[in-house]
């Protein structure tokens, strides 16, 4: 019989469990044995205590054990890669590096999660695309990387279902923030997921769930630490989130920024980003390339038109119309435009994922509909010049009164001063 409340208990007065206890727990929650106002409160107490390192491995253990897991190796006949985020306002990476990397050769196969708080789901933004299809059986995925070298679905119902159960959990219970469960969540993913080889992006900022660079490290070295105990191959890129990524914030806005970007057009922070991400999963894979090498082949794939071809394919491939005029599109357009001269100082994340939550484009709760058209485009980023009247953000919503309510959000996310300041890299780290 699993006691549910002794182990609460005695996590919250900071004892270390015991890796039975843990597998026991999670997946007595998993075949519903455990309620979720238990769970819950676990997570609570996990949030303000922590686990040790046998803890965070054994919990990871559980979730890879409470359902199937893929060999891609033995799908495909050779290595495949993956990428994860760990969430971040505008961040659609995943739509662009998935293609991008196949374009030159390399087999991309993920399984993606939705929206966590103020982030949106690589899922939620491919569902903006109409007729995509995220739910394909194993057979369909693996038949697809195995023919087209892509695909991007959700995880299925018997991989790692204890994690897909606790993650919608933690997602409206305020226990998101935990470096050990955001590590045990991701990778017992990535390791039931069967790529070999995985780059992580971890989000540092105030958009981003690891604020500081020393949190954002903290979280790479274990989930590497767990990708290295399972045999995978990992690599952590610790980029900025103080401001959103890009410029398009929103589903269906992010949607057509990445085929921007495939197009050799994206903002020059996204487009680095996406050439990052994409050179070290080249240096990973089979190709036996160096990350120089990787970089300079991802660059061609933009410049040829290769990455495009594969990405219209892939959507294609999943029911999808790849055009971005099939996007759908807000029916209310609103500017905010600056009040004072000067230079774009600092565009606060968080600000700018909570308007675009409060516009439709997030979840509130595990069940709220999400509307794909609507969002926020920051027209001027850090470091833009900017004249009084001219527009800094535009703002897409659904009516003119969530366009009101959101312009004031917008506008208090921006700081505007007389100097432009020092850029900021995307990139700020790399642990290995």
């Amino acid at each position: 019989m699993i006691r549910a409340a002794e182990l609460i208990e005695r996590k919250r007065d900071g004892e270390e469990l015991a890796g039975e206890e843990l597998e026991a727990l999670l997946l007595g929650y998993a075949a519903g044995d455990v309620p979720d106002y238990q769970m819950a409160a676990f997570c609570m107490a996990v949030v303000f205590r922590g686990l040790s390192t046998a803890e965070t491995f054994a919990l990871t253990d559980a979730m890879v054990q409470s359902g199937t897991t893929l060999d891609l190796r033995g799908a495909l006949g050779r290595k495949a890669v993956d990428k994860h985020s760990t969430g971040g306002v505008g961040d659609k990476t995943s739509i662009a590096v998935a293609p991008l990397v196949a374009a030159c050769g390399v087999p991309f196969a993920k399984m993606s999660g939705r929206g966590l708080a103020h982030t949106g789901g690589t899922l939620d933004k491919l569902e903006s695309i109409p007729g995509f299809r995220v739910d394909l059986t194993r057979e369909q995925f693996l038949g697809q990387v195995r023919e087209l070298g892509v695909a991007i679905i959700g995880q299925t119902a018997d991989l790692v279902p204890a994690d897909k159960k606790l993650y919608a959990l933690r997602d409206v219970t305020g226990t998101v923030d935990s470096v050990q469960l955001i590590a045990a969540s991701i990778m017992s993913k990535k390791i039931a997921a069967g790529a070999e080889a995985i780059v992580l992006d971890v989000k540092v900022g105030s958009g981003a769930f690891m604020k500081t660079l020393d949190d954002a490290r903290a979280l790479a070295e274990t989930m590497v630490a767990l990708g290295r105990r399972a045999g995978r191959e990992v690599v952590c890129l610790l980029t900025d989130m103080e401001q959103p990524l890009g410029r398009a914030v929103g589903n269906a806005l992010e949607v057509r920024e990445a085929i921007t970007t495939l197009r050799g057009e994206g903002p020059p922070d996204f487009t680095e980003l996406v050439l990052a991400a994409s050179a070290r999963l080249l240096a990973l894979s089979d190709l036996g390339v160096d990350e120089a090498e990787g970089r300079a082949r991802a660059e061609q794939a933009i410049a040829d038109g290769s990455a495009l071809e594969v990405y219209e394919r892939w959507i294609r491939a999943q029911g999808g119309e790849p055009s971005d005029d099939a996007l759908p599109q807000a029916p209310v357009v609103r500017e905010v435009t600056a009040r004072r001269d000067g230079y774009v100082q600092s565009l606060g994340a968080i600000r700018i994922g909570r308007a675009v939550l409060h516009l439709g484009a997030g979840r509130l709760a595990t069940g709220d509909t999400i509307d794909h058209a609507v969002g926020v485009v920051c027209v001027r980023k850090p470091g833009d010049a900017v004249s009084v009247g001219e527009p800094l953000a535009e703002i897409q919503a659904r009516d003119d009164e969530a366009a009101a309510g959101a312009a004031e959000e917008v506008r208090a996310a921006y700081q505007i001063g007389d100097r432009a300041p020092r850029p900021r890299p995307t990139v700020l780290d790399v642990v290995r």
